[in-house]
């Protein structure tokens, strides 16, 4: 079986969290002899053509970007050429360009889409963009969305109920080794002895900017790992209490881990439905953290449930979040027992194998293929 995965940007381009998504399905389906390729878009696409892990990343010339979106007079040609070769298109939903090349270009092949996230931001432009995105949606076979609490509250995957099926993303444990001494000896003797941990891109909906307000009432320490484009503004913000907030940037995965594995607790409190899952929370749970994070309706609530792995808080409450800080931060037999707990859903519901899986049964029901 061959399977094409079809988004905006991967890998060498970019690597988030769709991308992770990708690359984990691309794996871990590898296993039951699925063969797979992935279709983006690149500045250098002759360069970034590349192999990826088992897998061919393949690049269409991005043209220019807006609103997020980029464009590609390429893409068609190359989605026509890749998708002629295999046997289910698997797209990635948002990415308008993606809609159209697929009305525009039918593959003629079995097609599912998994739906991470609802259009939160450009309320303006999805006016312009629902026909043709219920258009799309209505034209393929399957949607998946990431969580159930996400199947429920969108009101674009309740249009589609009966063709709509729940698979949580997941992440193998195998790509996060354990960190080495030097790396733990290093960020031992740059951070305080306890601190809580943020990772994550610095944009308008993670509700750093809530941390750092919530930090500044409970001087607590808190490490925030990433990048991003509020970085300057929440630095700004954060003024004179940079004595228990430590901006940290960009880092290694071998840098995260090493503060996955010293933390005292795993603090997201994204305030907006544009976060649409957490894949940094799946992180947290596998290292056994007790998690902090915000009741927006989304698959945070079901990776972290309240009181049970961590403290689901309501959004953009400073004094919430302050509090569920500091519950972490003093009650450490209490919290201890969150993180096992966890670390036992990381391993029920969110390996990479399960998702995996989950996927095959899928693309083989979708082609009347017998699950091996």
């Amino acid at each position: 079986m061959r399977v094409l995965h079809f988004f905006k940007t991967y890998w060498p381009d970019t690597f988030g969290g769709v991308e992770r998504t990708i690359h984990a399905i691309a794996k871990g389906t590898a296993g039951y002899g699925v063969e797979s390729d992935v279709l983006s878009l690149s500045k250098a696409p002759l360069e970034n053509t590349v192999e990826f892990d088992g897998h061919m990343a393949h690049k269409a010339k991005l043209d220019f970007e807006l609103a997020s979106t980029g464009f590609s007079r390429e893409a068609f040609g190359r989605f026509r050429e890749l998708s002629s070769r295999a046997d289910i298109v698997h797209y990635h939903f948002p990415w308008p360009v993606m809609d159209i090349v697929h009305l525009t270009v039918p593959p003629g092949k079995p097609t599912v889409v998994t739906y991470h996230s609802d259009i939160v931001k450009q309320k303006v432009l999805l006016q312009f963009y629902k026909p043709l995105m219920f258009r799309f949606l209505k034209n393929v076979d399957r949607i998946v969305a990431t969580s159930p609490n996400y199947a429920m509250s969108s009101d674009v995957l309740e249009r589609f109920k009966p063709k709509t099926r729940v698979i949580s993303l997941g992440l193998d444990e195998a790509d996060y080794p354990k960190a080495d001494e030097a790396t733990l000896a290093h960020w031992r003797g740059r951070l305080p002895d306890r601190f809580l941990l943020f990772v994550g891109v610095l944009r308008y909906y993670k509700g750093v900017h809530i941390l750092l307000e919530a930090a500044k009432r409970n001087g607590l320490d808190i490490a925030i790992v990433g990048s991003g484009p509020m970085e300057a503004e929440l630095k700004q913000a954060a003024g004179q209490n940079l004595h228990n907030i430590h901006f940290l940037g960009s880092l290694s995965d071998n840098d995260k881990i090493a503060l996955l594995e010293l933390c005292a607790g795993f603090v997201f409190p994204s305030h907006l439905r544009s976060e649409a899952f957490g894949l940094s929370l799946v992180e947290a749970a596998m290292f056994a953290k007790p998690m902090i994070s915000c009741e927006i309706g989304t698959g945070t609530s079901y990776v972290n449930l309240d009181r049970v792995t961590g403290f689901v808080v309501p959004p953009n409450n400073v004094d919430a979040l302050s509090n569920a800080m500091r519950s972490i931060w003093y009650d450490e037999q209490k919290t201890a027992a969150m993180g096992a707990a966890a670390r036992d859903r990381y391993l029920a519901c969110f390996t990479a194998e399960k998702m995996c899986s989950q996927y095959y049964r899928l693309y083989c029901e979708l082609t009347g293929s017998i699950v091996s």
